[in-house]
């Protein structure tokens, strides 16, 4: 079953970037942020987690840990956490389980072919583990501002 706003997240495991496990339940006592991306090294996205990378201090001034999420391995979340000095992992999601909790999966058109892909989202759940905001069909410009605010309110209760 999906997500759903003010609601308790199910809790979920995913490999992640570092050798890191993450799993929600361990998180509890924090904010998380789960931005999902379509592909790793693409324009928009590499302007999405640089957006996210920049304002990290501020995301955990405000007791809030943030995660990417796609469908690439490891190997590739690697290369551009690295190449991109992300301070906070990449969820490898390629059997797509945190994808279906999440409901981010979309039909997508590209030259005309349609495809089963990431529809751009950003999640922000509370330190209890509820669903607080969500953002679907997400534009860049502005988008980690509008999640920072959310999250620095939030924080403030």
């Amino acid at each position: 079953m999906a997500v759903e706003l003010n609601k308790a997240v199910a809790d979920f495991q995913a490999q992640a970037t570092s050798g890191v496990e993450v799993r929600l339940s361990e998180l509890k006592g924090k904010q998380v942020v789960l931005y999902f991306y379509p592909k790793d090294s693409t324009p928009g996205c590499t302007t999405e987690g640089q957006g996210f990378r920049d304002q990290y201090p501020a995301f955990q001034a405000a007791n809030t840990v943030v995660f990417g999420v796609s469908r690439d391995g490891l190997k590739s979340h690697e290369n551009f956490k690295c190449k991109q000095e992300f301070p906070f992992e990449l969820i490898s999601d390629k059997d797509e389980t945190v994808c279906q909790l999440f409901d981010v999966i979309k039909l997508k058109k590209l030259y005309g072919k349609e495809y089963m892909g990431v529809d751009r989202s950003t999640f922000l759940i509370d330190a209890n583990g509820v669903l607080r905001q969500e953002w679907r069909g997400v534009k860049v410009p502005g988008h980690v501002d509008a999640v920072l605010a959310a999250a620095q309110a939030l924080n403030k209760g």
